[in-house]
């Protein structure tokens, strides 16, 4: 008898919060109602749904658990789903995790792998914390026949980290875009200009360094403006003690105000993806980021501008010039969620074909 793989698959996915509340938890979000749409058949395991539940999947709630310490919520909702599969077993599904569990097919990787741990200080490394948490993220990775990053950034740590798993590895599944509102298409005034920040962990994200580059810019161009979305005015006030007026804190927003936008300055010191850059080049907004940031293979060179850490105020200010001052519009970025689940798709079916090589009927 000859095995097959149905063209209706049984999915079940598992996150511990579901619903559009993060990066990594809308990229869950938007990946299952896509796959539903597809026609397979969706379950999501989670603590809780964050969200109305999406008519067509089923949603299994195991409760939430104290968030700290983190090694530990991770380690208990790992045994939660654990027990939950025993007590309800899947046969004929795939198991795509997005969390440290230990009973899964799949994994995707929405950040940067816990072993860069090992570039800090050897003092840094001694702690029941950090024992912990390489626990989870080599148990993790070890017990996933693919490993999904979601940027080539990651895809490298990964496969610098763990290179006796990197075989594992698929190639990179980005993040979708959904965006409605276009920027219109206007010359930016010579004195003027909106440079956009967005990002609520604004030390990470460089908010620190754009200040810098744009107070640099005010010089030459007097009414520029930065608008920044996403932290919390009292957080960030401070670095603009020195400012004069040209700057809007917008505080935490569903709408980033993108098309207001004339260019998205995202010095980054550290991105795995960074949403905000696809999302702004969806609205035809020009960005220049840092080359840490994992969305900057998708920045062209028509796109904007991609600089180095290491690069100069003044190099950063020249780049982001260099976008004010352009007579042309950039392209549009488009990247579907069907896009991402159709991508999925194919690593699914190669799982299963896998395991019917493994295990003929």
């Amino acid at each position: 008898m000859t095995a097959t793989i149905d063209k209706k698959l049984k999915l079940l996915h598992v996150v511990r919060r579901y619903g559009p509340v993060g990066g990594m938890e809308r990229y869950v979000w938007e990946i299952t109602r896509e796959l539903r749409d597809l026609g397979h058949q969706v379950e999501v395991i989670c603590e809780e749904c964050l969200a109305e539940k999406p008519a067509g999947i089923v949603v299994h709630e195991l409760g939430t658990i104290a968030p700290r310490p983190r090694w530990l919520a991770l380690l208990r909702f790992g045994k939660r789903v654990a027990r939950w599969l025993e007590a309800n077993p899947r046969p004929g599904s795939v198991i795509h995790s997005h969390e440290r569990l230990s009973s899964h097919h799949i994994t995707t990787f929405h950040g940067p792998p816990f072993a860069t741990v090992f570039e800090k200080p050897w003092w840094r490394l001694i702690s029941l914390r950090v024992a912990m948490q390489l626990f989870l993220e080599r148990r993790e990775l070890s017990v996933a026949t693919h490993i999904v990053p979601n940027s080539q950034f990651i895809s490298k740590q990964l496969a610098h980290y763990y290179p006796e798993l990197a075989h594992k590895l698929t190639d990179p599944v980005v993040p979708g875009v959904t965006v409605t509102v276009l920027r219109e298409p206007r010359r930016v005034a010579v004195d003027g200009g909106i440079i956009g920040f967005v990002g609520r962990e604004w030390q990470r994200k460089g908010l620190p360094l754009a200040v810098k580059i744009v107070a640099q810019m005010r010089r030459e161009r007097p009414d520029l403006q930065l608008r920044v979305v996403g932290p919390e005015v009292k957080e960030v006030q401070h670095l603009f003690a020195d400012w004069q007026g040209g700057y809007q804190l917008l505080g935490w927003s569903d709408q980033a105000h993108y098309a207001e936008f004339d260019v998205l300055l995202h010095p980054a010191r550290a991105e795995p993806y960074g949403m905000v850059i696809s999302e702004a080049m969806a609205t035809r907004v020009p960005v220049v980021i840092s080359d840490v940031c994992g969305a900057a293979p998708q920045v062209t060179a028509d796109a904007g501008a991609v600089l180095p850490l290491a690069a100069t105020i003044a190099e950063w200010a020249g780049a982001v010039e260099g976008q004010l001052r352009r007579s042309d519009e950039p392209p549009r970025f488009l990247r579907s969620w069907q896009d991402v689940a159709l991508e999925y798709e194919i690593i699914y079916r190669e799982f299963l074909a896998g395991q019917l090589t493994l295990h003929p009927q």
